[in-house]
């Protein structure tokens, strides 16, 4: 894909690092803020599909290089893309990297830094967790320069109360990162100096538990949110159900009336 950057050719737009069933994301694009351009959201995928098929990966963080997470779309290359179809792909493409951010069996935490605007509060929002430096700053500015932040919306009006997303988008206003928590769009806000350490507590944590009922509990999750309350009811139960039948949840009763720790089956 083009793309506004002239170190495309040796530089990944992406890096990846796996350590401890741990696989950490970096956007590394931190001379134009880690915008989402088409490299981008490509690379994105391309690593997001292969973390989907690998069994050994508990957790995954997304982070980004430099002294800002993400400034969202790439506006030069979108300028030079003044085409229906190369923006309609180039948004659609974007989409359903949000999305496979959701659909992922592994829990995915933003590791969050600097600023996060627009796409990039987007990427926060989509992703399972969130853990801030209390430094972070966010913000959906796009009506400062005619563009609404449509798509950005969807993933932050799901994190955040409507008034206050809609505050946020009809303004362009930034809310620090104690404004983020008390919102909801954050987990928790820490300073600078900790992040990494929280997030790795955080990460030890959910490796912990039983990756079969993770992965189940995340899928049904996000299906039976957008359901009204008797189709959620009914598709959680259908969990519930083959949850209880796992070896990992036979171990885990076990283990618990033995008041013993589970050593899961399926880790």
């Amino acid at each position: 894909m083009n793309d506004t950057l002239p170190a495309t050719a040796v530089t990944p737009f992406v890096l990846r690092s796996d350590a401890n069933a741990v696989a950490t994301l970096t956007m590394n694009r931190p001379e134009s803020i880690n915008a989402l351009s088409s490299g981008m959201i490509d690379a994105l995928q391309v690593e997001l599909d292969r973390i989907a098929a690998d069994p050994n990966i508990r957790v995954v963080v997304l982070a980004a290089a430099g002294k800002h997470f993400c400034a969202g779309h790439d506006i030069a290359e979108m300028q030079s893309h003044r085409d229906e179809a190369w923006l309609a792909g180039m948004f659609g493409r974007c989409n359903t990297m949000m999305q496979t951010l959701t659909r992922l069996p592994q829990p995915v935490i933003a590791r969050v830094h600097g600023v996060a605007t627009a796409a990039g509060c987007q990427l926060v929002a989509q992703c399972d967790l969130a853990i801030a430096a209390d430094v972070a700053r966010f913000a959906l500015p796009g009506v400062n320069i005619g563009l609404f932040c449509s798509t950005p919306a969807v993933a932050v009006g799901r994190n955040v109360p409507r008034k206050f997303a809609m505050e946020m988008l009809l303004t362009g206003d930034m809310i620090d990162a104690p404004t983020a928590l008390a919102r909801g769009l954050v987990n928790r806000v820490v300073p600078a100096a900790e992040l990494d350490a929280t997030i790795a507590a955080l990460a030890e944590k959910i490796k912990g538990k039983s990756a079969v009922a993770i992965r189940l509990g995340k899928e049904t999750f996000y299906r039976q949110v957008e359901m009204g309350l008797a189709g959620a009811y009914v598709q959680a139960g259908e969990t519930m159900t083959c949850n209880v039948l796992t070896e990992d949840a036979a171990e885990g009763m076990s283990a618990f009336t033995a008041k013993r720790p589970p050593n899961w089956p399926n880790r």
